[in-house]
């Protein structure tokens, strides 16, 4: 018996460290004025094929399934989609409106560091803004997030507008423009070399490819640069980069999000900015989070090109944290007492633990049954400090026996006492 290969059971420390992600992630996200939600896991497979979703590459990695009343329907890939869904189908909600959703997706592609089939996303989106505000605001929750965590971090970002302004001034016809944007997105992996085979495959003109890959090789192309080499200041796109660099210069978060005129991320749905994080030190190489604007999306979902829901989101990739954190100590996650029945005591036992529970303290019931020095052994082995016994002596008392494994020393103490103590110590 084995688990589906790309899918993990998660327990004891490892699951402790995930959960302290987690927690830290809703924070943050709550923090930020963020309302949780939770979108459906299967959906109608035509709107997660739909044109305006995920795009070939996404699609191919898609589950789909069959229901008994032979309806086609598919496992989410994304946090995305669903939630777009969510907007098109209540176009009563008040805008903007903030939410943000901790859930497992599906894809069943290839299995690697940080890529698995079945994994955790963690987004948090915005609809009904349409300045560079929202952008810049989520760039701050992602700062925040990985600064809380203790891992440095840069966020890339670019706009894909202004992409699309550049190809077209060097010269890439317009129906090769995405399929080239998605070339360029893989500069980092298949090196420049590659990019050049791909782009001249896609039947890319020779003098733009080549132009392009000039482009490429040079040593951290600015924005300024660009705009200024190709006349481009004064396009649209160019303007939102602007407005947005401004703004990032204005927190003071120059240092971590840095311009990159190449990126573009791989969804098609993405409109304007977009941005990815890498962990700082360059030693863990894959994407810890990215995203986003998409304002087509929605409206397209309910068959109106015409209506735009201004919206932005940010994605943290959960197995990717994990994977760069796996090196770290993780805290076991252990309660903050024993407490153990000698002899017939186990009522007492019980009764005892609700009322410490009822402060909001973990207490573990041992019942193994095993001689004391064993249980104490197993308390030592935990790291529990405190151990709690109840004979019948302490029972008929209404008292608790409490053992200090770290000072060697036992105390009888009432239950009010033991919660006093036990709070302390939390």
């Amino acid at each position: 018996m084995q688990n589906v290969k790309g899918t993990f059971d998660y327990f004891g420390p490892e699951q402790a460290v995930r959960k302290q992600v987690q927690t830290t992630l809703q924070e943050v996200f709550e923090l930020y004025d963020f309302d949780s939600l939770d979108s459906t896991i299967l959906n109608e497979l035509e709107l997660l094929t739909s044109k305006y979703a995920g795009g070939d590459e996404i699609l191919k990695e898609m589950y789909q399934l069959t229901d008994q009343g032979r309806r086609k329907l598919g496992l989410r890939y994304d946090l995305t989609i669903p939630f777009a869904k969510i907007i098109a189908l209540n176009p009563g909600i008040e805008l903007p409106f903030r939410r943000y959703e901790i859930g497992k997706v599906f894809r069943d592609g290839p299995v690697k560091r940080g890529r698995l089939r079945e994994f955790l996303q963690c987004d948090a989106d915005v609809v009904g803004i349409a300045g560079p505000e929202a952008e810049a605001e989520l760039m701050q929750l992602a700062v925040e997030v990985f600064g809380r965590l203790a891992v440095p971090v840069t966020l890339k970002w670019n706009n894909r507008r202004f992409l699309g302004e550049l190809l077209e001034a060097i010269g890439v016809p317009a129906d090769l423009k995405l399929t080239v944007m998605l070339t360029l997105d893989k500069i980092e992996k298949i090196g420049c070399a590659n990019v050049r085979r791909e782009l001249l495959d896609k039947g890319l003109p020779a003098e733009a490819a080549s132009e392009l890959i000039t482009l490429v090789e040079r040593d951290d192309p600015t924005f300024e640069a660009i705009a200024i080499q190709y006349g481009l200041r004064g396009a649209p796109g160019a303007l939102e980069v602007i407005a947005l660099q401004e703004l990032i210069r204005t927190l003071g978060l120059d240092d971590i999000c840095r311009f990159d005129p190449f990126l573009s991320r791989g969804l098609s749905f993405y409109t304007g900015t977009v941005y990815e994080i890498f962990d700082a030190t360059g030693v863990f190489a894959s994407s810890l989070g990215g995203g986003g604007r998409y304002d087509d999306i929605i409206g397209q979902l309910v068959g109106r090109e015409d209506l735009r829901y201004p919206t932005v989101g940010l994605s943290f990739g959960m197995e990717s944290i994990m994977e760069l954190l796996g090196d770290r100590s993780r805290p076991a996650a252990n309660p903050t007492a024993m407490i153990i029945p000698i002899g017939d005591t186990v009522g007492e036992v019980l009764r005892a633990a609700s009322a410490l529970r009822s402060q909001g303290i973990r207490i573990r019931v041992d019942m193994s049954k095993r001689k004391l020095r064993k249980s104490l052994a197993s308390a030592s082995s935990k790291g529990i400090r405190y151990v709690l016994l109840i004979g019948e002596t302490e029972a008929a008392a209404n008292n608790l026996l409490l053992k200090d494994m770290e000072e060697q020393t036992e105390t009888v103490v009432g239950i009010d006492e033991a919660v006093a103590l036990l709070k302390r110590e939390r």
